[in-house]
């Protein structure tokens, strides 16, 4: 049922989690065709964000980056050098000495902003404050606007589509009899419901299409059995 997306699918990413007991739902989210890319259930480790970055960066044209749009969850920054990094070797400053080892440094153009929430001891947030990963705030800013989805450094598009999936996935209400004991299980039922939204659902915020409409992947909303 799934299939590749074209080479030029992603433009704006955004990477965030949410909590399920003692795992994580991890999520890339193409905000202009609200294309699920990925939908990963797994502890916060660095190796489940490279797993999230690897699932973007297969859906990338070589040497296009797209911009990502993230929480602050500190392993990303190091998932994002190892996917995307390029390998830098240091000169020693003298002849003699030893010699320094090469490290990973960010390509030119590639651009990752980070929304950092605070909060206080019950939970409640306090301050939403929003910085530039790899680029410049503003670089980053001129990106969102000329993509149209917003004047700052943002989550929002894909905060509201985690609203959408624990709308439709009892496994991930708040209070709920419907547990997930096991995470295959919950693995499966989010990739049935992350290709069902991608080819059958039709969506009011693009005309009536889906988002593999919308990406020019096929001409007509799938039903099931394709």
């Amino acid at each position: 049922m799934k299939k590749r997306a074209p080479a030029s699918v992603v433009e704006s990413a955004g990477t965030h989690r949410k909590k399920v007991g003692r795992t994580w739902v991890h999520t890339a989210f193409e905000v202009k065709s609200r294309f699920v890319i990925e939908l990963r259930v797994a502890p916060r480790s660095l190796e489940a964000a490279i797993a999230l970055v690897i699932s973007v960066a297969m859906v990338c044209l070589a040497g296009r980056y797209p911009l990502f749009l993230l929480d602050d969850h500190r392993p990303y920054v190091s998932a994002l050098l190892q996917v995307f990094g390029r390998i830098k070797h240091r000169r020693r400053p003298r002849r003699c000495g030893r010699k320094r080892l090469p490290s990973l440094k960010p390509p030119p153009g590639l651009l990752a902003g980070v929304v950092q929430k605070t909060r206080d001891a019950r939970g409640h947030l306090r301050k939403v404050s929003r910085k530039a990963l790899f680029g410049t705030v503003r670089q980053i800013e001129t990106r969102i606007r000329k993509l149209d989805i917003g004047q700052r450094i943002n989550t929002a598009h894909l905060e509201r589509f985690h609203g959408t999936v624990r709308g439709r996935q009892c496994r991930l209400t708040r209070r709920t009899r419907q547990i997930s004991r096991r995470s295959d299980l919950l693995q499966d039922a989010l990739w049935i419901f992350r290709d069902l939204y991608n080819w059958i659902k039709q969506h009011g915020s693009l005309a009536g299409r889906t988002p593999a409409m919308t990406l020019g992947m096929t001409d007509h909303p799938w039903s099931v059995p394709e």
